[in-house]
Formats: structure tokens, C-alpha cells, sequence
């Protein structure tokens, strides 16, 4: 068994390197609003198809919304920041329970 590419493991990094994305995105948009998918795509130095997928679920969750001159943040970031602060605590206790139990063993 390859221990680098475990099923138990590779769901979640992946999903973790996803929500990397989409916050990178967003901190872009933040950052230097209006701004469009090109100008993301070299700023990010991601492909265009990834920062297009991103921008699609940040205005599906109501985050962002497109303009004549490209994406800009709506009222919902502030919430959802705080939000997402909260989860990314919780989750960082529950790695660090995680972490402690296999030290134990």
C-alpha cells in the first residue's frame, strides 16, 4: 500500500485543496474587486477553468456576484468569514485529538 495515496487520507486533501482555491479566490476578489476571470487566472496562477469553477460556487453561496466589470463581494462575506473562521477552529482542534490519539498508541 502506498501510504502517500490512502482512501481514508486523499478525500480530504483534496477537499482541502478545493477550499484552498475558493478562499484564494475570494481573497482575491476582496483584494482588487471588480475583477474578472484573466486577471484572477494571473493573479492566482491558476488555470482559467479552476478560477471559473470557483467563482460559480462563491456566487452560488451567495458570496460574490458578477458585474460588467467582473466579479465583486456582496454583504454575505463578513458572516461567512466568521463562519468559516469558527469551522476551521473546530476542525483544527478536532486534527489536533486526532494527532494526540496516534501519538498514544
Amino acid at each position: 500500500m502506498n501510504p502517500e495515496r490512502n482512501s481514508l487520507t486523499s478525500k480530504m486533501e483534496v477537499e482541502i485543496d478545493l477550499l484552498k482555491r475558493h478562499v484564494a479566490v475570494l481573497q482575491a476578489i476582496i483584494g482588487h474587486q471588480p475583477i474578472g476571470i484573466m486577471k484572477l487566472s494571473e493573479l492566482l496562477n491558476y488555470p482559467q477553468h479552476k478560477v471559473r469553477y470557483s467563482l460559480r460556487i462563491l456566487e452560488q453561496e451567495g458570496l460574490i456576484v458578477p458585474s460588467p466589470n467582473g466579479a465583486v463581494t456582496t454583504d454575505e462575506i463578513r458572516p461567512f468569514l466568521e463562519h468559516l473562521k469558527g469551522v476551521l477552529m473546530d476542525m483544527s482542534e478536532t486534527v489536533n485529538q486526532l494527532k494526540q490519539a496516534l501519538g498514544e498508541q
